[in-house]
């Protein structure tokens, strides 16, 4: 068993104020997107020209965050509101959605379309490779939260999360997300989108294996306490909610292979 390397999980004080790790993984994460999509938009075969790159950004993070918390709030959080409403507000308690977060992104993308003029299954290919720098940076501020944490299990490399009441050994699931949302997708994602590929590809391709290494990663996560298995004894909500996104992604590859996304190829023109 590994010793847990205790980090306070907040990262900066300022009197009364908080600054966490998780928020600073956040701001982290979307400044690294920002960078890459700098670096994509010199590229003459992308939909997005460098000076659309700032606004871009603006947009990918209103989506993060604010789909982030609405989904959180209603798939995973809705008891909560009931309660108590306020509770939708005080983002600084936690609780961010990656499937929330991915349909607010989406919208946000819609807007961006609409007031650029960019088609916007481009855009969404153009987005997509940036999406595992903020997956991975978030699951290492899960981890450094303590949250999230994995299932009971003797492998050697188990720990035991200080904040966990039963004080279990388990596994750093957050560890491994990390390195199936973060490192591995952002590879693959990044190597299949460095040349021009069909309208659809790209995103089909994330849709498809963000949900299967999604799906893999939760039968090493304990579910939420409060919501438990939701279907045949075993499985999740974050798997569920992924089984779509595996069909989404399946559907788009099949119309980027099929010919409908050559008829609008990754290759065209930038718009200004």
């Amino acid at each position: 068993m590994l010793p847990y390397p205790e980090i306070d999980p907040v990262a900066l004080s300022l009197g009364p104020v908080k600054i966490h790790w998780y928020g600073l993984a956040y701001l982290a994460g979307i400044a690294a997107g920002w960078y890459m999509a700098a670096r994509r938009s010199r590229l003459s075969w992308t939909p997005v020209a460098r000076e659309q790159v700032d606004d871009l950004a603006f947009y990918v993070a209103m989506g993060v965050v604010l789909g982030g918390r609405f989904g959180y709030s209603l798939f995973y959080g809705a008891e909560k509101i009931a309660q108590d409403p306020t509770w939708l507000l005080r983002v600084w308690e936690g609780g961010m959605s990656f499937h929330g977060g991915f349909l607010g992104v989406m919208l946000a993308m819609y807007l961006f379309h609409r007031r650029h003029g960019i088609p916007f299954w481009r855009l969404m290919d153009f987005v997509a490779p940036l999406v595992p720098i903020g997956l991975g940076l978030g699951r290492l501020g899960n981890f450094i939260g303590q949250e999230l944490w994995g299932r009971p299990a003797d492998v050697p490399w188990a720990m035991v999360f200080p904040a966990d009441p039963l004080q279990l050994a388990r596994h750093p699931s957050q560890l491994y997300q990390f390195a199936l949302e973060g490192l591995l997708l952002f590879s693959i994602l990044a190597w299949f989108s460095a040349r021009p590929r069909p309208t659809y590809a790209v995103s089909g391709l994330f849709a498809l294996l963000y949900g299967c290494v999604r799906i893999f990663a939760e039968f090493f996560r304990e579910p939420d306490a409060h919501i438990g298995y939701q279907a045949f004894g075993w499985m999740t909500r974050g798997q569920l909610l992924s089984i779509p996104m595996i069909l989404v992604g399946l559907t788009l590859l099949a119309l980027a292979y099929a010919g409908r996304g050559a008829g609008a190829p990754a290759t065209a023109g930038k718009h200004k």
